[in-house]
């Protein structure tokens, strides 16, 4: 994407030279995809994958390094009495304590993100959010989940939005960087559109639909335009970029749509944690009970889970 200038009047030309969403074949499209169904021997392994792509996340005032460390022991082995099950693809807290989450995991695999820049709002200053980011890196963040500022992208300051992603960048050093939309807040599906190109015209290695903070979060529509941006990405560039699904999605059944949606709209590349992720808290916790039902024939109470 060489020949796209990097100035607030070539973003905007670029931006809105993109074609417009069909909001009513989109729609359609994950209506369709919303009923698909998948064999019982097919449903175990979608349940692993599923289990692989999270980000096992807690994002409130009131974590410690207690609950964090307990999530890491999550992470790492996700269901005690079935070890064959794969650990997650991350940990999400906030900078102050991913010290804890890189002690906790260390030598597992397991990636340690982080939110920041004034997440979840993004409301300060350059200075203040690149100091947020470095921090979180000092303190073992493999990846940084990052929050664009929703106020400049709506009233078209692209070049504000982008400079302070490519700056973020630069601070993230070698820690990949997950730059959140939140798409509830955008005023539809074109605007995804033209967010996801921005991010990953600034050097976005994950597009990230929401906090998970406000509502609407993920929805299978909103996924499905981020999809087909990182796929023609792809087609342009030859460079493979990723999605994370955040907020709202909890149930088993809502996570196999999802992976249809990244096979059939991205393609089977993209059915890698490394290029698909979701945010989710109480996600792994439904997909252990469905996985355990598939084996023993019967629901496992949920406090018997994850309990490592």
């Amino acid at each position: 994407m060489a020949d796209v200038g990097r100035d607030e009047r070539s973003l905007r030309r670029f931006l809105h030279g993109l074609p417009g969403v069909d909001q009513v074949g989109l729609e359609r499209r994950a209506a369709t995809l919303a009923t698909r169904s998948i064999k019982k021997e097919s449903k175990l392994q979608a349940i692993d994958m599923a289990v692989s792509m999270i980000d096992l996340t807690t994002l409130e005032g009131a974590d410690t390094p207690g609950k964090v460390a307990s999530l890491c022991a999550q992470a790492r082995r996700p269901d005690p009495d079935y070890p064959e099950v794969p650990s997650v693809a991350a940990v999400c807290v906030y900078p102050d304590l991913a010290r804890v989450a890189a002690e906790r995991l260390a030598g597992s695999g397991v990636n340690i993100a982080a939110v920041a820049t004034a997440f979840p709002a993004g409301r300060s200053s350059r200075e203040v959010k690149l100091a947020d980011t470095a921090l979180a890196v000092e303190n073992g963040a493999t990846e940084i989940d990052m929050v664009i500022d929703r106020g400049a992208f709506l009233t078209g300051r692209y070049g504000e939005v982008y400079e302070e992603i490519v700056a973020v960048k630069e601070a993230c050093g070698s820690a990949h960087l997950k730059v959140i939309l939140e798409t509830g807040e955008l005023a539809g599906y074109d605007d995804v559109r033209r967010a996801s190109w921005l991010a990953l015209l600034a050097g976005a290695d994950v597009i990230k639909t929401s906090t998970g903070k406000i509502s609407p979060a993920a929805t299978l529509p909103v996924v499905q335009v981020m999809l087909l941006a990182v796929r023609d990405w792809h087609r342009v560039t030859g460079e493979l970029r990723g999605v994370k699904a955040a907020g709202g999605i909890r149930a088993t059944k809502d996570a196999i749509r999802h992976l249809v949606a990244v096979n059939e709209v991205a393609g089977p590349e993209w059915l890698d944690p490394d290029l698909f992720r979701f945010g989710a808290s109480s996600l792994l916790n439904d997909l252990l009970r469905q996985r355990r039902a598939q084996l023993e024939g019967h629901y496992s109470g949920s406090e018997y889970i994850g309990s490592a």
